[in-house]
């Protein structure tokens, strides 16, 4: 049977891994056609999206918006995300990625070319551009954000993925660092729409790199799945992938806090500052100038430390910046801090997006990645309201104290709590089960499936075959295992059944086709290793027996699935 393509295939178009050298330099990536084109293109959108952000939080304090209103600004953007982006990267994992890009592309031109109309003809109000930036938000989450993440892996090899994701971070900081100054004198001198409208225009460069690119077909050899058993399969594994948990966990604690600068930029800078709007470009672009700095200077710091120091180190750096922002009122001062706080924030985005790519299998990268997205835009939209609030109440400057004395706290608190994955994951898709000649292909859409897996134990290694069966039950879970479970023989303790269960018999043959990984595979093997010398398990496959007395096959929606998840529960107990 054809298997689907894996990470160490070279990408169409682009030069064969082995050309590479073993240790990809910062701008190896750049050698990839595609990834080159698209990275031109993106670096246009982005430059385009910061002015617009310019525009758009300068026309709120046109219009009368105080610092909860500028803040709000943020919270449209971001606050679509946090809605949409899980269904979306379901979507991802079946739909073809590069449509749904195109798709996303349309939607975010469409609501910058409406802003532009709407301000260039002087009905903008505080709601209307809410409402409009709320749809570019819409076609970022919806179509954008996590299918970008996913085809990093497809345009680059393996080996060069945390040098992809800084040139990404680095792509989004160039466009930081001179998008607000330009928003900002384009603003002065012919107003916010002008920002609004190039915005649109620059999505046209990304949708034509992508309308040329052709991507292969993935190939499915059960077909697509149904939306609802995506979404719920991607919660599965995220809730079963311990090492991705811990990468969710510190960026969901660093936006929360962090997220407070960029909501709070605009206030300070038109209050205590006392700056224009050009001032206030300038200020962003400070930021930019700083992440550029830090996409030089990480590759040869990121060798020399741990993943965990260095995310550790740079959040408490990006602390102690927003802290200095909040105690003085030189627009000096500020600037150099900002320089910093760019540094620390691409050291700590680029570091958990390389992690989170590279700890995920291709089947659940896209879903997967959907909650990275969720955690980290919904941290940075509920920072906005939050830090909004406690600039209303206290001040503007306390905020930004307060923000930085939190953001310290949980990262000195998370260090030891949720640690980086420290070493190697090979989530590289293999088919390590044999197919089972019990079920049928491409598999009846009916269930529960149990699977009876008889291991033979050396009496000598019991103890230490149950603790490398954790794990395994993990991966289980993670794959498709709705109820997993060990049992020992109470007559002869060197016989040990595995038992889980899966909803359907096409769900349990994605476990054995689509879904394998070597790490996966690995973990079986140190199981495997305990064993009774030569003595492979034995493996049943049993159905729901009142499954088998229907004409009809399960229906795809999740109520039918949770249904019969009871009921197998229900028999166990």
């Amino acid at each position: 049977m054809k298997q689907p393509p894996t990470l160490d295939e070279p990408p169409p178009g682009g030069v064969p891994p082995e050309a590479v050298p073993p240790e990809p330099s910062a701008w190896a990536p750049m050698r990839r056609r595609m990834f080159r084109a698209l990275w031109t293109a993106q670096l246009a959108a982005n430059m385009g999206t910061w002015m617009q952000t310019v525009g758009a939080q300068w026309l709120m304090g046109d219009l009368g918006g105080g610092p909860l209103e500028v803040a709000l600004v943020q919270t449209a953007t971001t606050l679509p995300v946090f809605a949409l982006v899980v269904p979306a990267g379901a979507l991802g994992d079946i739909l073809d990625q590069r449509r749904l890009l195109l798709g996303g592309q349309l939607l975010m031109f469409l609501g910058a070319a409406g802003l532009a109309l709407v301000t260039g003809a002087g009905q903008a109000t505080p709601t209307l551009l809410l409402l409009l930036t709320a749809l570019m938000g819409v076609g970022e989450a919806a179509f954008c954000i996590s299918s970008f993440q996913a085809i990093q892996p497809e345009l680059v090899s393996k080996d060069e993925i945390p040098q992809a994701a800084l040139l990404n971070s680095a792509n989004g900081n160039v466009a930081r660092a001179a998008g607000p100054a330009l928003g900002g004198l384009l603003i002065s001198a012919a107003g916010p729409a002008a920002t609004f409208g190039i915005n649109a225009l620059s999505f046209l460069g990304v949708m034509i790199v992508l309308y040329a690119w052709r991507r292969p077909a993935t190939h499915r050899p059960l077909g697509s799945e149904h939306v609802r058993g995506a979404i719920r399969a991607g919660a599965r594994y995220v809730r079963r992938a311990p090492e991705f948990g811990a990468v969710l966990g510190r960026s969901g604690l660093f936006m929360l806090f962090a997220g407070g600068l960029w909501a709070l930029l605009p206030a300070i800078a038109r209050g205590p500052l006392g700056m224009s709007a050009g001032g206030y470009g300038l200020l962003l672009g400070c930021v930019g100038v700083g992440a550029v700095a830090g996409a030089l200077a990480l590759p040869v710091v990121r060798p020399r430390t741990t993943t965990n120091g260095l995310v550790t180190v740079s959040m408490v750096l990006y602390a102690a910046t927003m802290a200095v922002i909040g105690l003085v009122d030189s627009s000096l001062v500020a600037a150099l801090a900002l320089i910093v706080s760019g540094l620390a924030w691409v050291a700590v985005l680029s570091t958990l997006s390389a992690s989170a790519q590279i700890l995920l299998p291709v089947w659940a990268r896209t879903r997967a990645l959907a909650y990275y997205q969720l955690v980290f835009m919904g941290g940075q939209a509920l920072g906005g309201v939050g830090w909004g609030l406690v600039a209303d109440w206290f001040g503007v400057q306390s905020a930004f104290v307060i923000a930085g004395i939190g953001l310290v706290l949980t990262t000195v608190a998370s260090m030891r709590s949720m640690p980086m994955p420290a070493g190697h994951i090979d989530m590289e898709h293999v088919q390590h089960w044999p197919e089972p000649e019990s079920l049928e292909t491409p598999g009846r859409n009916i269930g529960p499936v149990l699977v009876i897996v008889e291991w033979q134990v050396e009496r000598a290694n019991a103890e230490a075959f149950i603790q490398a069966m954790r794990p395994v039950g993990q991966a289980r879970r993670r794959t498709g295992a709705t109820i997993w479970g060990l049992y020992e023989d109470m007559d002869d303790p060197t016989v040990f059944l595995e038992t889980f269960t899966v909803v359907s018999e096409r769900e349990h043959l994605r476990q054995h086709l689509e879904r394998g990984t070597k790490e996966d595979q690995e973990l079986e093997l140190r199981a495997r290793g305990l064993t009774r010398s030569g003595t492979a398990p034995r493996v049943r496959h049993l159905i729901w027996a009142y499954a088998l007395d229907r004409s009809e096959e399960l229906s795809d929606h999740d109520g039918a699935m949770t249904a019969h998840d009871g009921e197998v529960s229900a028999h166990r107990h």
